[in-house]
């Protein structure tokens, strides 16, 4: 969620179906070989030494105002409940965005440690309540339009956090690196993602019966806002007609509260030009208030991946996921593993149909998930030395296959298994993930 719009671009001139679905066929698919990646890492904020207590929004402006002195090559932005992320520069290769990414975390926990707060990798918040920390006209008017849904959105703007993987959309001609096959290829290996790294399964305290709470959140938001399109041999029309269909959230203002209409399709604001008709600024921003588990945006950006725990875990599912989209021999592997999958979403897009939510609720205790994950880190990790990863890289994603998924765990096993046995209430002692 890093496309804040601080302010409104006063309307310039109308537009027509055919002209929006040109412009988005045009810019949210830019082919060319996959030479840049790139990666934003979300975190929750918690004092550092009883992260159950809840910081109050004085000790995170001042933490932020802090934070912006410290120069950075990653771009830093605040989320609405507090989050913080970090969205690295594209880069021309793992290594160079690993690197770029850790040591701005570095200079980034530096402050936070001496104002007593830490970054902690959580899909989900499990002890606090959703609570705005940013008041903007944007936010304001994505609570208004996420609350007719219930609760969902509010969590989700406030609670959440992930690992967005950004990748190069790919060539324009068939084959593994093909645009066509990276688009199919991201909305079947992301359930596999969605297994392999949950690490949300506790919400106020308890666990709430998914291992991705988080993944759920998404859902529960629904498919005109958090939903995919269908998967068709056109990515660029299939995307330009969800674009068009998709309820717009507001429109924007020069001066006070934003509008939030109900029911308004961006196909149905260009027909009715009501409030005012929209303009090329109006589709930008609409576009931003989309959040699809892939999300074109010249890239692909890969939005399903629970925040990780430790200070980088964050690198296990950004090196598994560029190995296995741009190595041409990894991506082929991987295409033919998951391609059985594809029967389980009974033709629904992500992330509403039954392989993803079998994902998000049971990760790889699932047999055949567990055994395609099996597959595509195993072939990941064949892959990294040709993508030029460093040994500790490598091993990291070696700790993980023999961790969690050979064993049919995630993340959030431990979290449940610590739950279980040292919850804070019962035992007096901290939850610490």
């Amino acid at each position: 969620m890093s496309d804040s719009v601080s302010g409104c671009t006063r309307p310039r001139t109308s537009m027509s179906e055919a002209e929006v679905e040109a412009l988005v066929r045009g810019i949210c698919f830019k082919t060319g070989p996959p030479r840049r990646l790139g990666v934003e890492v979300e975190w929750l904020v918690h004092e550092l030494r009883a992260p159950q207590l809840p910081v109050t929004p004085d000790r995170l402006e001042a933490a932020y105002a802090a934070l912006r002195t410290v120069p950075l090559r990653s771009a830093l932005t605040v989320e609405p409940g507090g989050q913080l992320e970090l969205s690295s520069p594209p880069a021309a290769s793992l290594t160079e965005v690993i690197t770029t990414v850790s040591a701005d975390l570095d200079a980034v926990r530096a402050v936070l440690r001496d104002d007593g707060l830490a970054l902690v990798g959580l899909g989900q918040d499990p002890w606090h309540e959703p609570r705005r920390f940013l008041r903007q006209p944007r936010y304001d008017a994505m609570e208004a339009c996420l609350d007719r849904t219930g609760p969902a959105g509010r969590a989700m703007m406030c609670t959440s956090a992930s690992v967005q993987v950004c990748l190069d959309a790919g060539h324009e001609e068939p084959g593994p690196l093909g645009l066509v096959r990276r688009w199919w290829l991201a909305h079947h290996l992301g359930a596999v993602l969605v297994a392999a790294f949950a690490n949300s399964p506790l919400e106020g305290h308890r666990p709430t019966g998914w291992l991705s709470t988080r993944q759920l959140t998404w859902t529960r938001i629904g498919a005109g806002r958090a939903g995919g399109p269908r998967l068709d041999a056109d990515p660029r029309g299939a995307w330009a007609r969800h674009v068009l269909d998709s309820p717009v959230m507001c429109v924007r203002r020069d001066r006070g509260p934003w509008d939030v209409p109900e029911g308004l399709t961006f196909r149905d604001w260009i027909r009715t030009g009501a409030p005012r008709p929209p303009t090329r600024e109006d589709l930008d921003y609409h576009v931003t208030t989309l959040f699809p588990p892939v999300r074109p945006r010249g890239h692909l950006e890969l939005r399903m991946i629970d925040a990780q725990p430790g200070d980088d875990g964050w690198i296990v599912p950004l090196a598994v996921t560029a190995a296995l989209f741009d190595d041409p021999e990894a991506t082929e592997t991987a295409y033919r593993a998951v391609k059985p999958l594809a029967e389980r979403t009974l033709g629904l897009p992500a992330p509403h149909n039954p392989l993803w939510l079998d994902a998000a609720r049971g990760g790889l205790a699932d047999a055949e998930l567990r055994e395609v994950a099996v597959t595509c880190f195993t072939t990941a990790l064949d892959a990294l030395p040709r993508l030029g990863a460093a040994p500790e890289v490598i091993e990291a994603v070696t700790a993980h296959l023999d961790r969690y998924v050979v064993l049919g765990r995630c993340p959030a096993d431990d979290l449940l298994d610590r739950q279980r046995g040292t919850d804070g209430r019962a035992h007096g002692k901290d939850f610490r993930p």
